[in-house]
């Protein structure tokens, strides 16, 4: 029998949260007729064994619904997920971490939002820390040239919870009412796997962050509307499987030069980019005189100024 739900999830040096969360999803999706894809993307930490050995041991209670795909090399988040899609047979698909677990039934309660308002075409839900506090990073507004000059001249890092200086963020907005969004964060991403195929899945070029940015934007172009609901909602551990902070922030960096790159008008885009050397100037001026690590994303200009190069 054909799943409804194709959910995909890519495992990078993080097994025993990987292991966590698929058991909160076997525990708490009861209404959903899954199949679960997980990717193994080269972590050389004994994790396919550990995969391996979860899939004997609860053999009687996945009852064929995990499928372990395994890759020699790390081949980034999109294009992993981009693996899985191609042998997932569901009419859905969600993008689920590995560093996440599944609360009250969020993953049914995600499909239900899905029916009740299929203009969307993608949803999303509310995320929390470990101690239940609010993780406002379920969903994004797009960049604009206003948010990169706040950004730039320090005025969102001073006022963090203004609408008005840091727009993207939301600050105002709890996660606590159904809404129209620009970007829903790839952590609990749902799409219908026909907008999926339209969109041609990620862009494999972004290896790390940005990809659903991108794929959201794409999919806005087309008609989408994507939303949240506050009714499915799961604990994101941010970043476990992330690199150190300075290796981050020079990732995060290239892929939103990349979206501008990509997604900004050519009038646009010249603007955006000088933003982003006036920040990563600035930030390395203060981190200099503090004497902090901080001054390398200066130093790193080069790597991410091009954004990422298109994938061959």
């Amino acid at each position: 029998m054909t799943p409804r739900l194709s959910i995909l999830m890519v495992n990078y040096k993080t097994k025993d949260l990987t292991l966590a969360s698929l058991r909160t999803v076997f525990a708490q999706t009861r209404a959903t007729d899954f199949e679960l894809i997980l990717v193994e993307n080269g972590s050389e930490d004994g994790s396919r064994e550990a995969f391996e050995d979860y899939l004997q041991q609860e053999a009687e209670t996945i009852a064929g619904r995990l499928r372990l795909v395994h890759s020699d090399t790390n081949l980034g988040f999109a294009r992993a997920n981009n693996m899985a899609a191609e042998g997932a047979r569901g009419e859905f698909l969600l993008l689920l971490n590995p560093d996440t677990e599944v609360l009250d039934q969020a993953i049914d309660r995600l499909m239900e939002f899905a029916n009740s308002r299929p203009e969307a075409r993608i949803w999303g839900g509310r995320t929390v820390f470990r101690d239940n506090s609010l993780n406002a990073a379920s969903c994004w507004n797009r960049m604009t040239p206003w948010s990169l000059f706040c950004m730039a001249l320090g005025l969102r890092a001073l006022c963090p919870g203004s609408n008005l200086f840091n727009p993207e963020a939301m600050p105002a907005f709890k996660r606590d009412a159904i809404r129209e969004v620009d970007i829903v964060v790839g952590c609990f991403l749902l799409i219908s796997r026909e907008d999926w195929n339209g969109l041609g899945g990620f862009n494999p070029k972004y290896f790390m962050y940005g990809e659903e940015a991108d794929l959201c934007l794409r999919a806005r172009a087309r008609g989408a509307r994507p939303a949240i609901t506050p009714d499915a909602t799961i604990m994101h551990l941010v970043g476990a499987s992330a690199p150190n902070d300075v290796r981050k922030q020079t990732l995060l960096i290239k892929a939103k030069v990349s979206l501008v790159r990509d997604h900004w008008s050519r009038m646009s885009r010249p603007f955006g980019l000088m933003m982003f050397l006036v920040y990563a100037g600035a930030k390395g001026l203060l981190a200099t005189l503090k004497g902090s690590q901080d001054a390398s994303l200066w130093g790193t200009r080069r790597e991410w100024f091009g954004g990422y190069e298109p994938s061959s």
